[in-house]
């Protein structure tokens, strides 16, 4: 019995060290699995919507205030094909990498987004995580004109993301909140901006 008992704790205290104690270091096999080399042939097709924006960005943020005046400030992102070319995700910094101890930053996240091309649908399930903000979203992403508009589902107040003025090496992208009097789908809808992005390609 007493050998049992030692067993047991021996047992419990080795599943609190692997809880307890995570594991640092860079997981290679991790990235191999996870990063594609381009878009998977058999939507290749359709994934373009998203899949000019492969590769590293600059950006000048701006963020209307409370008190009428603006705050400018400055982030990077990147790009890149992931779950064999199916799915694009990228990464948005906000004050960028070796600024990230910025006080006076009104904006400040480190976050992730996955975009996942459907074919049942034509259009494109996106899911936006900040573990800095504690932000979660998720939103259905289609073209619309010479926009890519992107619509949060089941969240209120409703939100709009949209890509704007599009070329190669630039895009303006500006995120808007519903504040009509009804709320999603009870009224006129009445969008507020709520940021705004200025990206630049980065130049290698």
């Amino acid at each position: 019995m007493d050998t049992n008992r030692k067993g047991q704790r021996m047992s419990a205290a080795a599943s609190r060290i692997a809880f307890e104690t995570p594991v640092s270091g860079l997981s290679p096999s991790f990235i191999d699995a996870l990063h594609s080399d381009g878009p998977a042939p058999d939507r290749a097709d359709k994934i373009g919507l998203y899949g000019w924006l492969i590769g590293a960005w600059e950006m000048d943020v701006h963020i209307p205030l409370a008190n009428g005046a603006r705050y400018e400030g400055k982030g990077e992102i990147h790009f890149g094909w992931v779950l064999e070319g199916r799915a694009i995700q990228d990464v948005w910094i906000t004050p960028p990498r070796g600024h990230r101890n910025d006080a006076a930053a009104a904006a400040n996240f480190y976050g992730s987004t996955f975009r996942i091309y459907d074919p049942g649908i034509d259009a494109w399930h996106i899911f936006w995580l900040d573990p800095v903000k504690q932000f979660y979203s998720r939103m259905l992403g289609r073209a619309d004109g010479a926009y890519i508009e992107q619509l949060t589902v089941n969240e209120t107040p409703q939100r709009r993301w949209r890509f704007s003025d599009i070329t190669p090496s630039s895009f303006h992208w500006t995120a808007d909140v519903d504040e009509g009097p009804g709320g999603p789908g009870g009224g006129a809808v009445q969008w507020r901006r709520h940021v705004e992005f200025f990206a630049h390609r980065m130049v290698a």
